[in-house]
C-alpha cells in the first residue's frame, strides 16, 4: 500500500445499502474471548473484524454487478473447517439485502448486527468437519470512508464500474467474509457485468468470457491463499496488455483508456520487477503478475495478489517496485495482527530503496542517511512502528522508520547475512503467517548477534534512535 499522504512526502506519486436479513432480527451473542464463535477474530486493535471458530479454505463468488443502477447481486459460497464446535458462527458483511443462507445445502437462520450476520446452521457443526454456506445477497455497494487515515477503500462504483481495493475491512463491503488477514484462502470468481466492460480479478482466468443477453461473465481464480483486502474485482473499460515476464511469468497490464499512456511501461516495468525480486527475496510466489491503473482519483495504491492497484495515476518505477515487493511482504507473507504492518510496509518501501541502488540511482545508505537526519522533535520519531495504531495505521513511520529498521539491520549484520534473511524469510513463511517476534528471532540464529537493541530502538522506543544501537 503507498497512500496519498506518502507519495507527496516520499515525491512519489452512492446511496446507502439496505440491511434487512432474510429471518430472525435477534442480536448475536458476543463474543467474550478470542477465538469464540461470533463477532471478532481476537485482533484488539480491530475486534469485529473476522470472526472465531473456523476457518475458510475457499471462496467462490458469483456476482452480477450493474453499473448503471450500482446494483450488486451475489451467491458466495464459503468452504470453511470448524475449529470447535459451532452452533452459530458470523461472518462480515456491511449492507444488502440476504435473501437466504444455508449450510450443506439445508436453510440455516440468519440474524444480523450492524456488519456482523449470526449464522445458526439446522444441525450444531462439530469441531473439524468440512463445511459450505451459501449466501444469496443483493443491494447497492457502499464503501468504507473515515475510518482510517486511508480514505475511501472497499467496493468504489466508479462512472463504468467500480474500483476494488480493500485494504484493511473493505472486503465486507462486497462479499461476506472472515474479513481479517488471518484466515487467508483461494478463491473463485464468476463475475457478469454489461457487455463491453472488462472484469479483473485475482489469479488467472480460467476461460474464454462469455457473453449473453448484453452482458459478459469472467471466471477467475486464485489458486494460492489469499487475505480478504487483497480480493478485487474492478470493473470498467480498460485496455490490456499481456504477455510474460522475460523468467516466464504471466503478466497483465490494464489501464484506463484516460492513462492509456502508461499501459506499456506498467507492463514492462511490472515484469521487470517481478524478476528482479525474485533474485532478491526468492522465486515468486505466485502464478501471473501485473497491474492495473483505473479512472478513480483514490490518492493510493494497494498490492492486490497478483494485480496491484494503482488509483486514478500513472505509476512510477518506486512504487510499482513497491507494490510487487508486497507479493512477498504482505501477500504471501500474511501479518495475523494490524499492529505488525511495517512487516508489509516497512519491507516494500525498503524494496524501493533496493530498486533505487539497483538502478544506479541513490543508495539505501544514502536515502537512509537523508531521512536520520530529520531532528529529534520530528513526528516520525514519536511513532514506533512496530506497533501500528489502529486510528493511525498508514503513518509515515510505519512505512519510512520500518525501512529504516531494515537497513540499521543490513549495517549490524553485513550484506550477505541480511539478504539471506530476506529470502530465508520469505521461504520459510512463504503462504503462511508471520509476525514481528519471528522476524527478529530468525535475524538473530542467522546473524549470530543479539538483536533485541536494535528493534527496540527503531521499532519500539517512541524517540530517535542513536546509531550506536547498530553495533
Amino acid at each position: 500500500m503507498r497512500s496519498a499522504l506518502l507519495l507527496t512526502l516520499l515525491g512519489a506519486v452512492a446511496c446507502a445499502p439496505l440491511d434487512g436479513t432474510a429471518a430472525s432480527s435477534a442480536p448475536p451473542a458476543p463474543v467474550t474471548s478470542p477465538g469464540e464463535p461470533g463477532r471478532g477474530i481476537g485482533d484488539p486493535d480491530f475486534p469485529l473484524d473476522g470472526n472465531g471458530g473456523y476457518d475458510v479454505t475457499r471462496y467462490h463468488l458469483k456476482i452480477d454487478y450493474d453499473p448503471a443502477a450500482k446494483r450488486l447481486n451475489g451467491l458466495a459460497s464459503i468452504q470453511a473447517k470448524a475449529t470447535q464446535p459451532l452452533p452459530r458462527f458470523n461472518l462480515d458483511l456491511a449492507g444488502f439485502q440476504v435473501s437466504e443462507v444455508t449450510v450443506d445445502g439445508a436453510r440455516a437462520t440468519v440474524a444480523r448486527s450492524g456488519d456482523e450476520l449470526t449464522v445458526t446452521p439446522a444441525q450444531q457443526l462439530r469441531e473439524g468437519r468440512a463445511f459450505t454456506v451459501t449466501v444469496a445477497y443483493a443491494g447497492r455497494p457502499r464503501p468504507v470512508t473515515g475510518s482510517t487515515n486511508l480514505g475511501t477503500y472497499g467496493f468504489v462504483p466508479t462512472d463504468d464500474g467500480a474500483f476494488v481495493a480493500c485494504q484493511p475491512n473493505g472486503a465486507k463491503t462486497w462479499f461476506p467474509a472472515n474479513d481479517h488477514p488471518a484466515d487467508k484462502a483461494r478463491f473463485d470468481f464468476e463475475l457478469t457485468v454489461p457487455q463491453g466492460l472488462t472484469a479483473l480479478a485475482n489469479g488467472e482466468q480460467t476461460g474464454q468470457p462469455v457473453t449473453r443477453a448484453g452482458k459478459t461473465t469472467f471466471t477467475w481464480s486464485e489458486k494460492h491463499p489469499m487475505a480478504t483486502y487483497l480480493a478485487t474485482m474492478t470493473l470498467g473499460r480498460f485496455e490490456l496488455r499481456q504477455g510474460t515476464t522475460a523468467k516466464g511469468i504471466p503478466n497483465l497490464a490494464a489501464a484506463d483508456p484516460k492513462f492509456a499512456s502508461t499501459l506499456d511501461s506498467l507492463y514492462t516495468t511490472s515484469g521487470e520487477v517481478t524478476d528482479y525480486w525474485s533474485t532478491v527475496f526468492g522465486p515468486y510466489p505466485f502464478s501471473s503478475t501485473g497491474g492495473v491503473v483505473d479512472d478513480f482519483a483514490a490518492g493510493y495504491a494497494l498490492e492486490n495478489q497478483t494485480k496491484p492497484m494503482y488509483g486514478g495515476f500513472r505509476p512510477d518505477e518506486s512504487i510499482i517496485a513497491h507494490e510487487l515487493a508486497h507479493q512477498w511482504f504482505g501477500d504471501s507473507l500474511s501479518i495475523k495482527r494490524w499492529k505488525d504492518l511495517w512487516l508489509n510496509e516497512g519491507f516494500a518501501t525498503y524494496a524501493e530503496w533496493l530498486w533505487s541502488e539497483h538502478k544506479g540511482r541513490a543508495s539505501a545508505q544514502s536515502v537512509f542517511d537523508g531521512y536520520y537526519a530529520r531532528p529529534a522533535g520530528d513526528a516520525m520519531w514519536a511513532y514506533p512502528p512496530g506497533r501500528a495504531r489502529p486510528g493511525d495505521l498508514f503513518n509515515e513511520s510505519v512505512y519510512t522508520r520500518g525501512g529504516m529498521t531494515l537497513h540499521a539491520l543490513r549495517m549490524s549484520v553485513g550484506d550477505d547475512v541480511f539478504f539471506r534473511i530476506l529470502k530465508e524469510w520469505a521461504d520459510r513463511h512463504k503462504y503462511g503467517h508471520v509476525t514481528t517476534p519471528q522476524f527478529v528471532a530468525l535475524a538473530e540464529r542467522l546473524s549470530g548477534k543479539d538483536l533485541d537493541p536494535l528493534f527496540n530502538a527503531w521499532l519500539f522506543e517512541a524517540r530517535k534512535p542513536a546509531l550506536s544501537s547498530l553495533r
